[in-house]
């Protein structure tokens, strides 16, 4: 298992936008098993939907790719490498719903990889019902520190 700050360091996600809470597995370069906690706290349930909440599919998405970007940048961590990011879905499905207190499980797993891009086949769960499922393109960026002012850490101001 790796801690919170280990997945800080490699995701530069910020709240609201980091969606693993912890990483239950790592095989670098090959798949990566994390869970999402689902908390009705998530600025995003209360307009989505007022009265029935539910975790928005691009969020669902989102998620899985973090857990994928984990998986395939995880090969090179010795290397420092570029930050992965989603560049292309391939396929994506929503199986069902995603409400508060649920606790999803999110697997990833590296099918190929091309120099700076890697194919990854993803699924969400809760217990062993699929949620969402889906093969995406990561790509490795450059790797740019984020701004303490928020900007894109070019050297603004």
């Amino acid at each position: 298992m790796i801690d919170f700050d280990q997945i800080l360091r490699k995701l530069p996600h910020a709240y609201p936008f980091r969606m693993i809470d912890r990483i239950l597995e790592i095989e670098p370069g090959k798949k990566a098993i994390a869970l999402k906690n689902v908390s009705v706290d998530e600025p995003h349930f209360s307009g989505h939907f007022p009265g029935d909440p539910v975790m928005p599919g691009i969020l669902l998405l989102e998620a899985l790719a973090q857990t994928g970007g984990l998986a395939f940048h995880s090969q090179d961590e010795t290397e420092g490498g570029g930050i992965p990011f989603l560049a292309r879905v391939e396929e994506f499905r929503l199986k069902g719903k995603v409400i508060p207190g649920d606790q999803l499980i999110l697997e990833a797993e590296v099918l190929r990889v091309f120099s700076n891009l890697a194919m990854v086949r993803v699924q969400a769960r809760i217990g062993d019902e699929p949620v969402a499922e889906g093969t995406l393109i990561l790509a490795k960026g450059p790797l740019i520190p984020p701004s303490p002012l928020g900007g894109e850490g070019k050297g603004e101001g």
